[in-house]
């Protein structure tokens, strides 16, 4: 319904506002009451069935049909009546056995970045020997439904998706899986509240600053300080088995000479990221800034170190650490 629309009906009869106050009442105890899991079996205990707005229409229609037959004695009206009736009965029985019987299962969900979609992988398995036609799967009071047919024996997958709010770890919304299959007068639901949680990583800094120059290790003094910008003093010339970490890409780049910086000069600096060295002064700024160096660290190769409130990971490299960096950031 339009929101204005909805206002003004809410303003002008205040009672159905209460009737909508109820009604999300009544449906937080219901869906608190469903357990939590990424894997649901329908069954007569959690499917639904109710008449679609074209099965009321149909009702009323056949009604007005079987007045005007017992009116006017009509026997070809008895017969359409009764035989658009047992359709629609016969049609109930399909739309429900269509649903029972199914099987969803979610997907781990991906970690993303905040502002970016988080996609759910739904996956729909029909262990009977009937295929099961047009089954959606959106989110709970969500008009965006991905629809699918479950061959016999086999499976099919779907995608949903939701934007959310900020960094951090989020449950999954509730999830609704309906069909109106095979004549759209009865409407079959199910309400699924998947166990899952989304990891959700701050948004990096969109123009951040160089990296911040390292630190000498302990017991180095401050000799071979690093300049900003991650790049260190002491270069030398590509040697056969130098680590590609301490290649210089950057001359690459440019001139096309292969130079590497000087191990040992490496080994007697750190390169810490320091939420009290960000530079800004609001919380939500400096976890952006830290992960955009995060990000730039982990592109060059480098060997790098986290430092936030509360938490300190030592200084490391590859795929593995970056995750784990990113997860605290989120978490921070």
């Amino acid at each position: 319904m339009n929101p204005s629309l909805r206002s003004a009906l809410f303003a002008a009869f205040p009672w159905l506002r209460w009737g909508a106050r109820l009604r999300e009442r009544v449906r937080a105890w219901w869906h608190g009451r469903l357990t939590l899991t990424d894997h649901v079996q329908l069954s007569r205990r959690n499917v639904y069935i109710l008449p679609s707005r074209a099965g009321l229409l149909l009702a009323a229609t056949l009604g007005v049909l079987l007045v005007a037959s017992i009116n006017y004695q009509l026997n070809l009206g008895y017969l359409l009546t009764f035989l658009l009736a047992g359709c629609a009965a016969v049609g109930m029985v399909v739309s429900h056995e269509t649903l029972r019987g199914l099987a969803m299962h979610l997907m781990t969900p991906a970690s993303m970045f905040a502002g970016q979609l988080a996609v759910l992988d739904v996956k729909l398995v029909n262990a009977s020997a009937r295929p099961r036609r047009a089954i959606g799967v959106a989110l709970l009071d969500s008009q965006h439904w991905a629809w699918a047919d479950v061959p016999a024996q086999g499976e099919a997958r779907v995608q949903v998706s939701f934007k959310p709010p900020r960094r951090g770890l989020h449950h999954v919304p509730t999830l609704v899986a309906e069909t109106q299959y095979p004549l759209g007068t009865f409407r079959v639901w199910t309400v699924w509240r998947p166990a899952a949680q989304v990891l959700v990583y701050p948004a990096p800094e969109s123009n951040p600053p160089p990296l911040p120059p390292g630190e000498p290790r302990a017991g180095h003094g401050l000799a071979g300080m690093a300049r900003a910008g991650g790049e260190f003093d002491g270069v030398r010339a590509w040697r056969r088995g130098d680590p590609l970490k301490l290649l210089v890409w950057k001359k690459f780049a440019k001139t096309g000479d292969l130079v590497s910086r000087d191990a040992q000069q490496a080994q007697r600096m750190e390169l810490w990221l320091d939420f009290s060295r960000a530079g800004l002064a609001e919380a939500e700024a400096r976890i952006a800034r830290l992960t955009a160096w995060v990000l730039a660290a982990d592109t060059q190769n480098l060997d790098w170190g986290l430092r936030l409130p509360g938490l300190e990971i030592a200084p490391d490299s590859g795929a593995a650490h970056r995750l784990r960096c990113l997860e605290a950031l989120a978490l921070a």
